[in-house]
């Protein structure tokens, strides 16, 4: 819904601060204050991943520059055999 309000000059200064700190929108930190005075926590949205860990658990402690040489030395032997 789109309407006009009146706000006094420091809340439109606090609005402003926490939209630069936040780096959200002046409408999205006013929207949260707004919900947060009344007494409503804001919207989250639950995020589920997409998969149980970033890459594979016997990778985490590989240096992945090594890693790619050693595929790419992998791929090198492969067209040179055929």
């Amino acid at each position: 819904m789109r309407t006009t309000v009146t706000l006094d000059a420091d809340t439109e200064a606090l609005l402003k601060e926490e939209a630069a700190r936040t780096g959200q929108s002046f409408k999205v930190v006013l929207n949260q204050a707004v919900k947060r005075a009344l007494g409503r926590s804001p919207t989250r949205v639950q995020v589920e991943p997409l998969f149980s860990a970033p890459f594979p658990v016997e990778l985490a402690q590989q240096s992945f520059n090594r890693l790619a040489a050693e595929w790419e030395d992998e791929d090198t032997v492969k067209e040179l055999s055929s």
